[in-house]
């Protein structure tokens, strides 16, 4: 009996504290944009991971510590990145005048996104954001490929997991997302 996967579909991989681990991070968000088949919006979502991740290093990963990113499709149609870092700090929108030395990629995630937010998590934060997709009847027929778990070769630390099907009803708030236990904020994106 050949049986299909159901939604919400989830893989995760981790990054050391690096610069290097930005680029990594997008082609992650890529391969599986691809191997879900997920067409559109996939360079909204790539550059939202850049910002993303950016921010991470910049603001919330302490020395010696890394970041994971969370990638979810969710029965609602929605594709959802989330990272998560143990820093401390709530990211935030900074004002246009403010913005001439950086700041700007919550901005461009506000801008892109159809939400975002950042909710709790011990310790630090869990940044994320969400886009509304188009995704084929059985975007998971490429799971059983989605990764080996073993640590990968390259220098930005990367670890997958193999990617899980989780339905709600075996979902803790520790692994389905769609809002963490302890919201900061959630946030419309697309403001003028």
């Amino acid at each position: 009996m050949n049986e299909q996967p159901e939604l919400p579909l989830f893989r995760k991989r981790f990054y050391r504290r690096t610069m290097r681990a930005i680029a990594p991070a997008r082609e992650f968000v890529r391969e599986t944009l691809k191997r879900w088949e997920i067409e559109s919006r996939s360079r909204d979502i790539a550059l939202c991971m850049s910002e993303l991740t950016t921010n991470a290093l910049r603001h919330g990963v302490p020395q010696g510590r890394g970041f994971l990113v969370h990638l979810w499709l969710l029965e609602s149609h929605t594709f959802r990145i989330e990272v998560h870092d143990s820093g401390a700090g709530c990211p935030r929108l900074l004002p246009p005048e403010a913005m001439a030395d950086g700041g700007r990629g919550l901005r461009i995630v506000d801008m892109l996104a159809d939400t975002w937010g950042v909710g709790e998590r011990d310790p630090g934060k869990v940044v994320w954001c969400e886009f509304a997709v188009d995704y084929p009847r059985n975007p998971a027929m490429n799971s059983a490929q989605a990764g080996s778990g073993k640590v990968s070769s390259e220098s930005s630390g990367e670890f997958e997991s193999r990617t899980r099907m989780v339905r709600p009803a075996q979902a803790t708030s520790r692994q389905f997302p769609p809002v963490p236990e302890k919201l900061l904020f959630r946030h419309r994106g697309r403001e003028s």
